[in-house]
């Protein structure tokens, strides 16, 4: 998956992960398809924003993979059903079809198809695009129309309205409200892409009220899906001639679709839309909506916003009688996320309003261990509890996105790197990781990997390539601490500093960053309000005193920090003070405690999964070994070079630079960075385009020159 991720992201036509999965079952992982769809799918479709389409576009290379396959017109038919159908249940299949499930297993279409446990689907999933594709108008409504009677004979009320609703050229109106109901249920059960199919379906046959309501499911279901903007289009529906009822009910869902597409809350006045009766539903669905208005706002460290709304989530409640179960838990919450620490132990029921405030609350009080097993039971299935906060949603991608990214944040404050990578890598491949928290789970998978790899892998990069223009992520600490893993000490503090003066932007909720670094010129460290476990505020500060301890009271700092630092649970946060022991041993010449302490760091990386930060460490401890009593970085031809470039060019771009540079040919560079040559020739021209150079020639020229002048 990384690999094409990869590719995908080189020819500018990058996917999320959970997007590039479902690509990837779609069409039976064939890179080719994969390739070609994504270049006929839109930027929304392939960020996640929208879902795909249904079916997919027939692309070359499925037809050519098709173009001899013969079907006589009666296993066409039966392979069409199949294509069509809502869950590919066998028995109505045959039914359909006249044959038994052993005699179509025995023929021709035997290599098509499989039938297991009451079902049947497509041997390779790429035939039913060509099947849907290459297969008329009109015959596709006759078999809708044969599928819709057979399954009111068998009492299958969805299925017979959602086919005669396929089969109808003039409308349906009187399937839209049976299809409307069936997909709040999906929704509310946690499957909101069925949902959204069937409620789309339905506002394309209702008209009237049952047109809004269909639109309110239809928005709502593509919310619960991270579909941010298929959502906007549908709660737009409702606005502005839809009646007040509808357009409270939407509110809520139409404000977070907003924030996910725009990476900013709406500035809106509460009161402009408060309701205009004393309905106490309508006044609940406002109060819900000011509610999440006033989280997201939280997350995004918009606190004038955040007291704006939850004046009006107090004003709410109190009209509504809900202070105690929704009122109270959504405050604290949103004070907890905007960086507040003294707040009220107040939590509610459910995934959100229940045990994410909990595990958070249990993290903050120094017991990641029971924050974490909060999330366990959550996620569990064992908890059946309904959301104040969040009702309807609760089995939703959305919020199983959220709990998965708490989840990885809990991880890594427990100094769990390798594992909190992993797991966030498998919810990004089903979830919309990349949109919770105002995109901390992007945060997350880029210092996972840089502690790890030592550099951005594609889960990252996808990630980050989608994030929306209104969202915040910190990109000059991660080069920062890119610096500081490569051995450029120099340039990780030059540009740690330089995050510094431009306001240290960050998320509220702490993750691994180079802060020691960052300090005035009192020698002080830049404050910024954030969200942390004790020993994670512990170890940061004992960085710091270690970084700005004067020679005169350099032993007395030191003995009281290593005593300190014993008591750290996490092997992560205790790593990096050790590291920072080991460095100041060695530049005040004490090479014995500085190889004793690199050497603690290096186990600890180790042992955590941070294999970036232990390599680090090793290459310390070998020109400690090599050149007593100096830490230097390792010599690298055209260093500089390489470091004036990088401000330049991309990661991938100033590798396949530097081999140029060294005079290797397209196929070898290709081989040895395990890309494409295709890809290696589209690098070479942005280089050589960013670079202002027009041969490989012209390019070593310039690097040596670089080299020599800087």
């Amino acid at each position: 998956m990384g690999l094409l991720l990869d590719e995908l992201l080189d020819v500018d036509l990058g996917c999320v992960p959970h997007v590039l999965a479902r690509l990837a079952a779609e069409l039976d992982a064939d890179s080719r398809a994969i390739l070609e769809v994504a270049e006929r799918l839109s930027a929304d479709q392939r960020h996640g924003l929208r879902p795909l389409p249904s079916p997919l576009p027939l692309v070359q290379s499925i037809a050519r993979r098709f173009e001899a396959t013969e079907l006589d017109a009666r296993d066409r038919e039966l392979l069409t059903a199949l294509a069509l159908s809502l869950d590919g249940g066998l028995d109505a299949l045959l039914e359909f079809d006249g044959r038994s499930a052993a005699v179509i297993a025995a023929g021709p279409l035997g290599e098509h198809v499989r039938l297991h446990a009451g079902h049947v689907r497509f041997a390779d999933p790429r035939l039913s695009i060509w099947i849907r594709a290459t297969t008329g108008t009109a015959a596709v409504a006759g078999v809708h129309a044969r599928l819709s009677v057979i399954f009111r004979r068998r009492g299958d009320r969805v299925s017979e309205d959602w086919h005669r609703a396929r089969a109808s050229l003039e409308g349906a109106p009187e399937s839209a409200v049976e299809l409307t109901a069936i997909a709040r249920q999906l929704s509310e059960a946690g499957h909101p892409e069925r949902a959204l199919l069937l409620a789309r379906e339905a506002a394309e046959h209702a008209v009237g009220e049952a047109r809004d309501e269909a639109h309110l499911v239809a928005g709502a279901s593509a919310v619960g899906a991270g579909f941010a903007t298929e959502a906007i289009a549908w709660f737009s529906g409702l606005y502005p001639h839809s009646a007040e009822r509808w357009r409270l009910m939407g509110l809520g869902g139409l404000l977070v679709a907003q924030a996910f597409e725009q990476g900013a809350v709406p500035e809106v006045e509460p009161s402009a839309l408060r309701p205009r009766t004393d309905d106490a539903a309508d006044w609940c669905h406002w109060t819900r909506a000011a509610a999440l208005a006033a989280v997201m706002c939280a997350e995004r460290g918009e606190r004038r916003a955040m007291r704006v709304w939850l004046d009006a989530v107090r004003e709410g409640t109190a009209r509504i009688g809900a202070e105690r179960e929704l009122g109270d838990p959504v405050i604290a919450l949103s004070w907890l996320i905007s960086g507040e620490r003294d707040i009220d132990a107040t939590v509610g029921s459910g995934p959100v309003a229940g045990g994410m405030l909990r595990a958070l609350q249990a993290a903050m009080d120094g017991d990641v261990d029971l924050g974490l097993r909060v999330l366990a039971r959550g996620g569990s299935g064992m908890s059946a509890d309904a959301d104040p906060f969040v009702p309807g949603f609760e089995h939703s991608p959305v919020v199983q996105a959220y709990r998965a990214v708490i989840e990885v944040l809990l991880l890594v404050w427990r100094g769990d790197i390798g594992l909190a990578r992993d797991r966030l890598t498998r919810a990004a491949l089903v979830l919309p990781v990349s949109l919770p928290l105002a995109g901390l789970g992007v945060v997350l998978a880029r210092r996972l990997d840089l502690a790890v790899l030592g550099e951005l892998g594609p889960y990252a990069r996808a990630l980050t390539a989608a994030l929306p223009a209104g969202a915040r992520i910190d990109r000059l600490v991660d080069r920062g601490i890119q610096s500081f893993l490569a051995g450029s000490f120099d340039d990780a503090a030059a540009t740690i500093r330089l995050w510094a003066d431009l306001g240290s932007a960050r998320t509220t909720m702490t993750v691994p960053a180079l802060d020691e670094l960052a300090l005035d010129p009192d020698g002080g460290s830049t404050p910024a309000p954030s969200i942390e476990p004790p020993e994670i505020a512990l170890a940061q500060r004992l960085r710091v005193r270690l970084a700005t301890a004067g020679d005169g009271r350099w032993r007395s700092e030191c003995i009281e920090v290593r005593e300190a630092a014993r008591t750290l649970r996490s092997p992560f946060a205790r790593a990096r003070v050790e590291t920072m022991l080991g460095t100041q041993y060695a530049i005040r010449d004490d090479h014995r405690s500085a190889r004793i302490h690199l050497q603690h760091a290096e186990r600890l990386f180790e042992l955590c999964g941070a294999t970036a930060w232990a390599r680090t460490i090793r290459g310390r401890l070998d020109r400690l070994d090599a050149k007593e009593g100096s830490i230097v970085p390792a010599v690298d031809p055209l260093s500089a070079c390489r470091a004036a470039w990088s401000l330049q060019l991309t990661a991938r771009e100033l590798e396949v630079a530097m081999c140029a540079v060294g005079g290797a040919a397209n196929r070898d560079i290709a081989e040895h960075l395990n890309f494409s040559v295709r890809t290696v020739e589209v690098h070479l021209g942005r280089v050589f385009t960013k670079l202002d150079v027009r041969s490989r020639v012209e390019l070593t020229v310039l690097a040596h020159r670089t080299d020599h002048h800087l």
